[in-house]
């Protein structure tokens, strides 16, 4: 930055010799400077503030006519700024820089800013902000405890607005395409688990992969971010999309167990039966064959007994399939639960997740404007 500085020193007497013909200023030597009363100006969250140095230091020293003293400098500071990323990557941070005298206070210096304010290159270009214009200056009286007095002050506030560009195309178009491949598994059979597992893994780990690089580029805050809120919904997205591949797949294989389940006793009962060792009674309960002698006592519900000498047995029921799988009436078609999941799937997921999407927008630009 370049600084100016200029006041009235009425405590001069200058000889019009030292002016050249025309001029009604002229230009000191450093080692004059230092002979004349000078402000004490500093910035108060400086870190760093130091005058630009090469071959010399970069100043000059104007004095003028009617005894007013203008010093210039190019300088270098480091300025701490108080930030908070609750918006982050939406940000607006306000950083204040604090000018003010160390050791003179108001009754002796007060400090004031030019008509000219503070000025910015227009070539100036930022690769993460856009810097607000206009710049807002205050000037104000503060008491400061740590030199017991109330000191001048000026304050410039600039406005640093993050720039969402370089987010929307690292960060969340990558991220919305991963979660909407994590769909593709709707459309795979479990006659295709190696695939399935692998392309829900893979969305999984490269969602964790992606977010913890980004979390490296801003300071570790106590508090939840806006792109903290983004990374949730995509994972938890994902992970549904995996825990419904586990729900389907012990449907699954429930079904198969209870549609492909053989009566192991049935061929010993049977034989029996052919070489007329006993009679016996056949019932079904449960989806397994029990047997019995025959007995004229009345049946109960869920079996049916056999009166006389054999015959093929007469199921009162089947157990029903109600839990994994049952027939259309409409329509006597076989539904199996876990086929119509993956078919419900395929539209719930899409649409759960283009809600979060617009409500996750809307508000957080709410919030950032």
């Amino acid at each position: 930055m370049f600084i100016h500085q200029r006041w009235l020193e009425s405590r001069l007497e200058i000889s019009d010799d030292i002016f050249e013909e025309g001029d009604d200023y002229v230009t000191l030597l450093p080692e004059f400077f230092d002979n004349l009363w000078q402000p004490d100006p500093y910035f108060l969250n400086s870190k760093i503030a130091e005058i630009a140095t090469l071959t010399h230091k970069f100043t000059s020293v104007t004095l003028y006519k009617n005894k007013t003293v203008r010093y210039a400098a190019r300088m270098h500071a480091i300025i701490a700024c108080q930030m908070e990323f609750q918006l982050y990557p939406m940000d607006i941070q306000v950083c204040p820089i604090y000018i003010e005298s160390f050791s003179s206070n108001n009754q002796k210096v007060k400090l004031r800013w030019s008509d000219s304010g503070v000025t910015l290159n227009p070539e100036l270009k930022l690769l993460q902000y856009n810097l607000g214009q206009p710049l807002e200056l205050e000037e104000s009286d503060g008491y400061m405890p740590e030199k017991v007095g109330n000191f001048s002050r000026l304050t410039v506030y600039f406005r640093f607005e993050r720039q969402i560009g370089h987010h929307l195309i690292q960060t969340f178009a990558p991220s919305s395409l991963v979660v909407m491949l994590s769909w593709f598994s709707f459309w795979l059979g479990l006659d295709a688990i190696p695939g399935r597992v692998t392309l829900l893994v893979t969305c999984m780990l490269t969602l964790v992969t992606m977010f913890t690089g980004l979390r490296a580029d801003i300071p570790p805050v106590a508090y939840v971010k806006a792109l903290d809120l983004w990374m949730a919904g995509c994972m938890v997205s994902v992970f549904a999309a995996l825990a419904e591949f586990v729900v389907v797949k012990v449907l699954d294989v429930q079904y198969q167990y209870q549609v492909n389940k053989v009566p192991k006793t049935l061929p010993m009962r049977l034989s029996n039966m052919e070489k007329g060792q006993c009679a016996t009674v056949a019932s079904w309960e449960g989806g397994a064959v029990r047997s019995r002698k025959a007995t004229q006592t009345p049946t109960t519900p869920g079996q049916t007994s056999l009166q006389g000498n054999g015959g093929p047995p007469k199921p009162a029921r089947r157990q029903s399939l109600l839990s994994v799988a049952w027939t259309d009436d409409t329509t006597g078609v076989e539904k199996i639960m876990w086929r119509e999941i993956d078919k419900v799937s395929r539209a719930v997921f899409p649409i759960l997740f283009f809600v979060f999407v617009l409500l996750y927008w809307p508000i957080l630009l709410m919030k950032s404007s």
